[in-house]
């Protein structure tokens, strides 16, 4: 099926493919980091896969808006309807420490909502990807999310400690916890069945996850706040309170969890 984000998509495609190279040029050789502020490390490499995207986006599509984590931010975005999303590195902190646990994330959002995505891990060479309306792909094959709709035995990227501080352990019993430094990739392994959900509950930006979550909503999935809002892209503010991710079927249950956050009876 032809759509109008077709060409799009066959540009971003190419300039992920070019982004993976870079990449891997840099990963495990000597790498020059520093913090942009404490506890915020960057790279050469992320700025130099900032760069690469930027120049082959804008240079083909000079009317689209553009955010970045690396480039400082422009509001004349707001003034667009189609605007770039980029997460150079997604997990920064494993790309420096030479572990093949971070994504290279890439969105197109229209109007507020991601149209396409790619989250790439281009040293385990998976590449996740969507388009609206044609459903997401995980190296080229398609991917849903599990129908599971209970919470008992659950596999869960998030914080068992921050379970028990909630008191929400009795709720989830049997159920496995993992951590992944990349909240992308958390995402992009529940719309591909590696998890059943992936929960983060701090304050996450733009370019954390708008590449996931339309990757996640093409698999069968869905992206909220512990609220049960969507979230929106493009905005002035580019937060987002927290960000939860499932199966359309888990996520009922997670909402009826997740009641007690940020009240005083959960703290």
């Amino acid at each position: 099926m032809t759509t109008e984000f077709d060409n799009d998509f066959a540009l971003l495609s190419h300039t992920m493919q070019e982004a993976g190279h870079i990449a891997r040029r840099y990963f495990n050789n000597t790498l020059k980091s520093w913090e942009k502020k404490p506890g915020d490390p960057v790279s050469e490499a992320d700025l130099a896969l900032d760069t690469h995207f930027k120049e082959k986006l804008l240079a083909a599509r000079p009317d689209y808006g553009w955010l970045s984590e690396e480039t400082a931010d422009d509001l004349s975005r707001l003034e667009k309807s189609r605007v770039w999303i980029i997460d150079p590195i997604d997990g920064t902190r494993s790309f420096i420490a030479g572990k093949p646990e971070f994504t290279i994330c890439a969105a197109l959002v229209e109007d507020g909502k991601p149209v396409l995505g790619i989250v790439y891990n281009p040293i385990l060479e998976e590449l996740y990807e969507a388009v609206h309306g044609q459903g997401a792909k995980l190296n080229g094959k398609s991917i849903t999310c599990s129908k599971k709709s209970d919470l008992f035995n659950a596999k869960l990227i998030a914080s068992r400690k921050s379970f028990e501080w909630h008191g929400w352990l009795e709720s989830v019993k049997g159920a496995t916890f993992s951590h992944v430094n990349s909240i992308a990739y958390r995402m992009v392994k529940v719309a591909s069945q590696e998890a059943h959900a992936s929960l983060s509950l701090t304050q996450k930006s733009d370019w954390d996850v708008a590449a996931a979550d339309i990757i996640l909503a093409e698999a069968g999935g869905i992206t909220t706040t512990t609220q049960g809002n969507k979230l929106v892209y493009n905005r002035k503010s580019i937060n987002q309170r927290n960000v939860i991710s499932s199966g359309i079927s888990f996520h009922p249950q997670l909402m009826k969890l997740l009641k007690t956050f940020g009240t005083a009876k959960s703290f």
